[in-house]
């Protein structure tokens, strides 16, 4: 077992997993730069969800290898995991899936208040959260109350709250209008940048992969496609790896 490069937050090696006998991942091998934002693209069903659960601990490859802080990931039991997406990981999905009965600064300081963290400093730092993302005046409002580019904001200043290392960011625009789609991308990866915090990003959407540091793409592997090796993603422009569909 090969140890990451130090200058990698997240280093796979490898990754294969099937639904049921069909492959949505066939040897992806992929590195994750700190600090970097980085977009997975790829038509649906090429994997790209299946990578960013793999690549954050919800999946377990089946060969493959993930490292997070050059540790490994994948020998981790299920509790082990668990804690590790609530402490280092957030994920930001297609669809914002806010508690209904919780106002905005409620659903985004929820992780800090499962963490543990006091009543007062997660609303304070969750209210905080919120205004940076443009939607502080949804603080005391209920997600109903909500038109869907704020519900996704909300859910974005959920993920990024609680600090986290990485971000996960399954498809968070699809749902959104052109307009909305675009401004809501360039407010997660601002805040994610003046943060420093690591984006993983998977897109069906150009505009929003031309935001990123570098791009991956998964295609079909059964129409070829090099998978790259880890260390040699160190100053790469587009990379492609293989999967099945």
């Amino acid at each position: 077992m090969v140890a990451p490069p130090d200058n990698d937050v997240l280093w796979a090696r490898g990754l294969h997993y099937s639904y049921s006998g069909s492959p949505a991942l066939a040897g992806v091998s992929i590195g994750v730069r700190e600090g970097e934002i980085l977009a997975v693209t790829g038509p649906r069903g090429s994997g790209k969800t299946t990578l960013l659960k793999c690549l954050s601990g919800q999946l377990v490859a089946d060969p493959g290898e993930v490292w997070f802080n050059s540790a490994p990931v994948h020998t981790l039991s299920r509790s082990a995991r668990e804690r590790l997406r609530r402490d280092r990981f957030g994920w930001i999905d297609s669809e914002p899936h806010l508690v209904p009965e919780l106002t905005g600064w409620e659903n985004a300081a929820l992780p800090l208040l499962v963490r543990g963290t006091g009543h007062r400093t997660a609303k304070q730092t969750a209210t905080e959260w919120l205004e940076r993302l443009d939607v502080g005046d949804c603080a005391r409002k209920r997600p109903q109350a909500l038109t869907q580019a704020q519900r996704q904001r909300v859910a974005i200043a959920r993920a990024l709250a609680a600090e986290p290392t990485v971000v996960f960011a399954d498809e968070p625009t699809a749902p959104l209008h052109a307009a909305d789609r675009a401004q809501v991308l360039r407010t997660l990866t601002t805040a994610a940048r003046s943060h420093e915090i690591t984006v993983v990003l998977a897109t069906l959407d150009d505009e929003s992969a031309a935001l990123a540091d570098r791009t991956v793409d998964l295609v079909d592997g059964r129409r070829g496609g090099a998978i790259p090796a880890p260390e040699a993603t160190e100053g790469e422009g587009r990379a492609a790896c293989s999967v099945s569909a």
